[in-house]
This record gives structure tokens, sequence and C-alpha cells, in this order.
């Protein structure tokens, strides 16, 4: 079911792409903003609840109302994995920046390359050249690749029905939302989101490395991975972004000028800088570890019949 699930999640997404920021992002996040100001005095054990009532119980109400659809027939709960697989992972969440992006840099036009950049990430692209957009662009993809497909993928496995994929939504948005207060702020309710999202996100993160590694560079994916990933600020992120930047043998990371500010960021990776060659290529590798995810689905499913 979960193989079947996902073949169809991605011929709906091709004929019928999301906006990810209105339908899911935008209404998320209002849910979490809602209960944080309910419960945010500032206490760790109010973090402790908030999370459970906007992380897990609309999880168990979702597996709940799985768990009787199946029962009535699998069909229905068949048509409820793919409604929120549709709705919580995908690649043309992402792609479609992506594609702009990098159609605008064959064609030399770097100030509408810049544009898309910051339509895409949030961030000024002011100054920046087509190196710096072409890397920038890289990380982007890999992260999202990451969090949008794969890291939804392995929990949508390993939780029944539609349980995890919902889990690891809900569990990234309520981090992103109680973590903006600033570093000086006091983060005691934002603490249990946190530290429960690094807990839900640690095998993911490495599974998805793991999957870089297999299909690009693995000796160079290996040891950027060991040596690099610990520099980066979000230590779980840098794991996937060093061992993509090793797998393709690109240089990622490194000072980027952000509006007039020069952002210090660590070296990720190994080899030539940044392209549009080299983002073509990170399209080939975000593809061809999609496809060792569906063949091991496959081989699941298969020895689970053959059992």
């Amino acid at each position: 079911m979960s193989l079947l699930s996902l073949i169809a999640v991605f011929l709906i997404e091709q004929l019928q792409p999301l906006d990810y920021r209105r339908i899911i992002a935008e209404p998320l996040g209002a849910w979490a903003d809602f209960i944080e100001s309910r419960f945010n005095a500032g206490a760790f054990r109010h973090g402790v609840l908030a999370w459970c009532l906007a992380v897990l119980l609309p999880v168990v109400l979702v597996g709940g109302v799985y768990a009787a659809l199946y029962a009535l027939n699998p069909l229905l709960g068949l048509l409820l994995n793919i409604g929120v697989l549709y709705l919580t992972m995908g690649f043309r969440q992402f792609s479609h920046h992506y594609t702009e992006i990098q159609l605008a840099l064959r064609l030399g036009d770097l100030e509408r390359a810049r544009l898309l950049l910051e339509e895409w990430l949030g961030h000024s692209a002011y100054k920046l050249d087509a190196t710096d957009i072409a890397r920038l662009s890289i990380e982007g993809a890999l992260a999202a690749s990451h969090r949008h497909v794969f890291a939804v993928l392995l929990w949508f496995v390993l939780l029944p029905g539609p349980c995890g994929a919902l889990l690891y939504r809900l569990s990234l948005i309520v981090r992103e939302r109680w973590g903006r207060a600033p570093v000086e702020a006091d983060k005691g309710f934002a603490t249990f989101a946190i530290q429960s999202f690094s807990i839900i996100d640690w095998l993911p993160v490495r599974v998805t490395a793991s999957a870089f590694a297999v299909v690009g560079d693995f000796e160079d994916a290996a040891y950027c991975w060991r040596t690099q990933a610990a520099q980066w600020p979000d230590r779980d992120l840098g794991i996937v972004l060093a061992a993509g930047a090793g797998a393709l043998g690109v240089q990622l990371g490194r000072p980027v000028v952000e509006g007039v500010e020069i952002s210090d960021r660590a070296e990720l990776g190994l080899g030539d800088p940044a392209d549009v060659d080299f983002m073509q290529s990170a399209v080939g590798l975000v593809w061809r570890a999609t496809v060792v995810w569906l063949l091991l689905l496959f081989l699941l499913g298969l020895a689970s019949l053959v059992g």
C-alpha cells in the first residue's frame, strides 16, 4: 500500500502541483501560532503540553480515522494515505523555483535569477553572482529534497497509515514557528519542540545522506559528512548538505553577501565551484536517490507478500 500511495502521489503532483506555502505552511503555521498563544508561559512544561496538542493530537486523530476507514474498506485507507501524503511531501513544492533559476542562469539573466532566489529562500540575493546563486540553489534543493521528500517518505513507511508523514510535517512547522525567538530570548517554551524534531529527524537525516553517498561519489560524501557537517549551524541539516556536496563533487557553504552584510558560513564539499551545470547534476542526484528509495520499498513489499 505504501508503494501504491507514493506512485499515485508522484503522478498527481505532476498533474496538479501543490502551492505548499498557501495550502500547507500558512494554515499549519497559524495552528502552531494559535497553540503557542494559548500555552506559552515561558516554561518547559508548557512547551511539552503545547507540542502534544499541536503535533501528537492531530496525528492520533488521523491515525484513528485511518484505522476506521481501513476496517471498512482498505481502498478508503489507501485514499486517505494518498491525500495526506500529497499534502505533506512532493518535489514540485520546490522544484519549479529551482528550474526557473537554472533557466535564468543559462540565459545569463542574473537579475531574474536573483529575484527568483529571493522569492524561494526568503532572503536578500542583492549582489550575488552566478556562482553564489547556483551554490545557494543547490543547498536549497538538497535541503528541500530531504524535508519534503525523503524524511516524509521514511516516516510514512515507519508508522501506520499517514501518521508518520503528518508527524514529520507538523513537528517541522512547530519547530520553525516556536523556535523563531532571538537567541537572547528565553526559549524554555520552544525547547521541547526543538529537541523533539531533532530526535524525529535523526534517522531521516542519516538515511538521506547515505542515499546521496550511494548514488554519488561515496568516498567524498563520507569524508565531507565526517569532517564538515558539524561546522554547519544546523548540524543535522549540515549532514545532508555535506554528504550531498561530497557526492556531487561541488563546493557549497562558504561566505555569501546577503544585502549589505557578509554571511560567514562554513565550507562544505570538495571539488569545483558551483555553477549551472552542477545544478543539473544535483537534480540527477536527487532523482537517483528517489529511485533507490522506490526500489527498496518495492523489495520490502515483495518480501512481505512472499512472507
